[in-house]
């Protein structure tokens, strides 16, 4: 087992499985690159899951319900609202997208596949916090990132903006263009009563803030309210009244909300009609200088340390520029840095890897969706509900406080205790960190007076704790 097998397991993958680190042989770099340049069927387990317009025409069902209830005189024996919370009805979508995410994480035999799928994930990230989103923030990472990581990232950013997750969670839905048809005829009414129908920027700005250019990518506020202009009619099928068109839950251009006429966005002049404007707009700025810097950033940041070394950013940047975006290729050219394979652990696990990592190592995982769950909200990220649409940090800082760490530790003995029966603990940590386990963690293991104890010294051992 060498070294180079045990970071490509651990750092780029999930964390080994029993045998996975032998399997990986002498040639860590081949085994990783055999998982990004071929293209592998979605799982069956995440296929069976309700699409996203499932999803959403449940959501819409019941808030039909919802509205209905109101409108009914209440009675003693009637309850007012018997749908009022939305989406508890909706948990039990939520938490079989959840249950299928993590059991597919755990058995994979791509794990550095399986790895960029939950950064892209994060990377176009939704919450399911927000009601209208929770049984659709899985449909996205399903239906969005994992049929694209072999194509381009304008082929991936196209996907993700225009999926109904994205364009309900930053309300482009009810961006109206002030000058489109649909306001125009509103005007003509000229109800004072109604609502003043315009432009929403939210999906604009983190379009050009969180998934493109980055922060400092040169844009400026003036770019956010043209490209905003640009994105009115994009929507999603199924809404009530005179949006009614439309296959609910799937997306939907409305020309009638649409703003009319030539827009400049990042200094070039847009003039396409319809929706094919805003693809222009998303098609340039997939291939801007900014984006890949800004996408080779986040890469090296998650690959190789959190300080991410200039090196490697300008070397991931150049394959980015030089393939148009060639999603292989970027992913290939994080798998050469020298920098991703030094010895030293450099990237302090998330809740997400700790738990994934763990499962594998133990080759386990909850039977009942509601426990898979379960460790990830006790340790401070419940899965799909970042708390922006920045999504979860990926720095130390964020997660390596003294409370954060006991809570892992108390997760790990409850693990250990239950998983009891299971294989020596030094055999796990043989399996799971090879040549990286640490002899002071050895000597601590070996002389546990149980196995569960051992089995939680490994799990919040430093080795383990860290990638």
């Amino acid at each position: 087992m060498t070294l180079q097998a045990v970071l490509a397991a651990n750092r780029f993958g999930l964390g080994a499985r029993p045998g996975e680190i032998t399997d990986i042989g002498r040639d860590p770099r081949e085994w990783l690159m055999r998982q990004v340049e071929r293209d592998v069927a979605v799982p069956q387990v995440i296929r069976a899951l309700p699409s996203s317009a499932q999803a959403f025409e449940a959501y819409r069902e019941l808030q039909e319900m919802r509205r209905e209830a109101r409108a009914e005189p209440a009675s003693d024996n009637k309850e007012r609202d018997p749908v009022a919370n939305v989406r508890q009805k909706l948990a039990p979508l939520y938490l079989d997208q959840v249950a299928a995410r993590y059991q597919v994480a755990v058995a994979s035999t791509d794990p550095f596949r399986e790895r960029l799928v939950h950064f892209w994930s994060n990377h176009f990230a939704v919450s399911a916090d927000k009601a209208l989103v929770a049984g659709l923030a899985g449909t996205l990472e399903n239906e969005a990132i994992r049929p694209h990581l072999s194509g381009s990232f304008a082929e991936l950013l196209l996907a993700a903006e225009s999926h109904p997750a994205m364009i309900l969670y930053l309300d482009n839905q009810g961006s109206i263009g002030p000058n489109s048809m649909l306001a125009q005829r509103a005007s003509r009414r000229a109800r004072k009563a109604e609502r003043k129908l315009d432009i929403n920027e939210n999906l604009a700005r983190e379009i050009l803030e969180l998934h493109t250019l980055g922060v400092n990518g040169g844009y400026t506020q003036a770019d956010v309210t043209s490209f905003a202009r640009v994105l009115t009619g994009w929507s999603v099928g199924g809404s009530r009244g005179p949006l009614a068109e439309g296959k609910p839950g799937v997306f939907e251009f409305r020309e009638n909300m649409h703003e009319p006429g030539a827009q400049t966005v990042v200094g070039k002049r847009y003039s396409e009609s319809g929706g094919a404007q805003a693809k222009a707009v998303l098609n340039d700025l997939a291939r801007h200088p900014a984006t890949a810097n800004h996408v080779a950033t986040k890469l090296v940041r998650h690959f190789v340390a959190d300080e991410p070394p200039l090196a490697a950013v300008d070397h991931v940047a150049k394959v980015f520029r030089d393939t148009n975006g060639d999603l292989p290729s970027v992913h290939r050219a994080v798998i050469e840095l020298p920098q991703a394979w030094e010895a030293a652990p450099r990237k302090f696990k998330t809740p997400h890897e700790f738990v994934i990592s763990s499962f594998r190592a133990l080759d386990f995982v909850p039977d009942k969706p509601l426990q898979i769950a379960a460790p990830f909200q006790l340790l401070g990220q419940r899965p799909y509900t970042p708390g922006s649409p920045a999504g979860w940090p990926d720095t130390a800082a964020q997660w390596d406080g003294p409370d954060a760490l006991l809570k892992r530790i108390e997760w790990a003995t409850q693990l250990s205790d239950r998983l009891r029966s299971r294989a020596k603990p030094l055999d796990i940590a043989a399996q799971s960190l090879g040549e990286a386990l640490n002899e002071r963690t050895r000597t601590a293991i070996s002389r546990a007076a149980s196995a569960a104890q051992g089995t939680t010294l490994l799990l919040a051992s430093p080795e383990f704790m860290r990638r």
